[in-house]
């Protein structure tokens, strides 16, 4: 229904909320924090007030540490090492941010105000908002950790695996089972085996059109008159049905760094090994290390496990994994490599040219992550990235929702799919 001027300032001036300056006013207040309560002449009230808090407390005055750990000065933030405050404020910023927020908010405590070892308590773990993130931080004190906190840290990290496995592994199974029947086709099938459609549709190209039969002599031949011309596809190339089989049709190797930075990228490759290895069709072992390495292929059942089998932290050698991993190899044509690595290596890097270089010559797909995560553009060696992309082994980082299609580009031996690929190394 249409309103005129006036009727739209009447219900303006007289409508029960608060006016257009004093909301510009208190937004401006909320956006920059208590420090700016002087400038805006604005005093908060209610959930206003009880937000401004809970940021103040964690962001207020520049205080405490910035997150490369150096004193920012002034005063400290106001959660302090106070179990019971910190729990507090967790629960208020559960209450009034969305989880995407709080799980920021989390990660920025952790960092600014050296809140790990609180979460040591089982209290605090039943407090915070699970994500990766916060696996990565529990992982990297697995060491630490009583045993009173470990069921509660397991619970933790078991919610978020559970979580990220029903929103990739459907995706990840249809796409690879794809790829491996597709790649299982053979060239040279018995007639038995042929797929006729699929070799109608590859054969099209070399249809013949063939003379139109003299109408007189069909007519005499068959008793009824043809017209027209007709045509043949000449099936130039084969295409048959895989064989079904019991064994493997691939071999998959997941390397995966797991020195600090990697630590989200670690969680992930657990869960994808855990969906890999659950394929009959797919042999999936996983390598982690850092100046050691170590097989959690038989753990590959509860990725939980997995997790708690890593120890975040330490330097990097990654030829001696890689070594590793090629011993392993027993049918170089059928498998995949895939290394997840900033590739900050701390070991022999020419030796570890040398065996990526081996590995491909001898057939098998070597690819490399640099990350696998949602966290956005990695840090990496860029000296090494081009080295390998030399190679024809391109490193690139990977999002989660990508790693299927990545994975069946290199079952089919075909391009990988790199995002940005004009900006990779």
């Amino acid at each position: 229904m249409s309103q005129t001027p006036g009727e739209t300032m009447e219900r303006t001036t007289t409508a029960p909320h608060t006016p257009p300056d004093a909301e510009r006013l208190r937004r401006w207040r909320m956006v920059l924090g208590a420090d700016s309560a002087d400038s805006t002449d604005r005093a908060l009230t209610g959930q206003d007030a009880a937000m401004d808090s809970a940021l103040n407390a964690l962001y207020g005055g520049g205080g405490g540490k910035k997150p490369n750990g150096r004193d920012t000065g002034g005063r400290s933030a106001g959660l302090g090492a106070s179990a019971p405050s910190v729990a507090r404020w967790l629960g208020d910023i559960r209450t009034y941010f969305p989880s995407s927020v709080v799980q920021v908010m989390q990660r920025d405590a952790i960092d600014r105000l050296g809140l790990a070892t609180l979460l040591l308590e089982p209290e605090m773990l039943e407090a915070v908002e699970p994500d990766v993130h916060l696996v990565g931080t529990l992982l990297s004190l697995n060491k630490a950790m009583p045993e009173t906190t470990k069921e509660t840290a397991r619970a933790v990290v078991r919610k978020v695996v559970e979580d990220l496995e029903a929103r990739l592994e459907s995706r990840t199974r249809t796409t690879l089972t794809g790829a491996l029947d597709r790649s299982a086709r053979i060239s040279r099938p018995r007639h038995r085996d042929i797929d006729w459609d699929r070799t109608i549709r590859a054969n099209l190209k070399n249809y013949l059109t063939l003379p139109a039969p003299d109408t007189a002599t069909t007519a005499e031949t068959t008793g009824t008159a043809r017209t027209g011309a007709t045509g043949t596809v000449v099936p130039e190339r084969l295409i048959g049905y895989g064989r079904s089989s019991r064994s493997a049709k691939k071999d998959i190797v997941l390397c995966v760094d797991q020195s600090g930075s990697m630590a989200a990228s670690v969680v992930h490759a657990s869960v994808f090994g855990a969906v890999l290895a659950s394929m009959r069709t797919l042999s999936t072992r996983l390598v982690v290390f850092d100046t050691a390495v170590v097989d959690l292929t038989d753990q590959l059942d509860d990725p939980v496990d997995v997790l708690f089998g890593t120890q975040l932290g330490g330097g990097t050698d990654i030829n001696r994994a890689l070594a590793y991993c090629q011993s392993r190899i027993t049918r170089p044509a059928d498998t995949v490599v895939v290394l997840i690595s900033d590739l900050y290596e701390g070991g022999i890097r020419d030796e570890m040219l040398k065996r990526v270089a081996a590995m491909k010559a001898s057939g098998v797909q070597f690819v490399t992550l640099l990350a696998l995560s949602d966290e956005g553009a990695p840090a990496y060696d860029h000296e090494h990235a081009a080295a390998l992309g030399a190679l024809g082994a391109p490193a690139f980082a990977c999002t989660p929702d990508l790693f299927p299609d990545v994975m069946a580009a290199a079952i089919e031996k075909r391009p990988l799919p790199i995002p940005d690929k004009e900006h990779q190394p």
